[in-house]
């Protein structure tokens, strides 16, 4: 069985992220979205618990998908999970010129773990959770931007 896994902070999940997650799917027999606490990013919007459940509602129809919370190193839920391949998006060069980086660390720390990069499609190029956050503070509609999941908790929230 081929076992992907997905990482990141997903604050929130957006619809380049879900794009990515399909993409992955496509590819691989299982893929786990694991979300991971940064702690470089000092104000999360959601917590990560938050974030996991978001995730958990925008993925429900995707059958080979789960969504994990993971707290420590990357490398380590790849073995604990069976995996050999990390995917990550990129949308430009300063996403590659860090996203490489993180590929020779996390290979540097298992061996056999390989790092799978797919290109954000031609619609989600131009934004990021980032981005994102900002619009949501000015109360910018979403739902060109995140899955319904989240766009209906952010007018909850409003």
């Amino acid at each position: 069985m081929k076992i992907a896994i997905y990482p990141g902070s997903f604050d929130p999940i957006t619809l380049g992220h879900m794009d990515i997650i399909r993409r992955a799917a496509a590819c691989f027999d299982k893929v786990y979205v694991c979300v991971m606490v940064n702690a470089e990013k000092k104000n999360p919007m959601f917590t990560a618990e938050e974030r996991l459940e978001l995730i958990r509602k925008s993925v429900a129809g995707i059958p080979n998908v789960e969504a994990e919370l993971w707290c420590g190193l990357l490398a380590d839920y790849a073995v604990e999970k069976g995996s050999r391949v990390l995917v990550k998006g990129l949308r430009n060069a300063t996403d590659f010129d860090q996203e490489y980086q993180m590929a020779a660390i996390n290979k540097g720390l298992c061996a056999d773990l390989e790092t799978v990069f797919l290109s954000a499609s031609a619609p989600y190029q131009h934004f990021s959770s980032t981005m994102i956050r900002e619009m949501i503070r000015y109360r910018q509609p979403m739902e060109k931007y995140v899955p319904a999941p989240v766009a209906e908790e952010l007018a909850k929230r409003r």
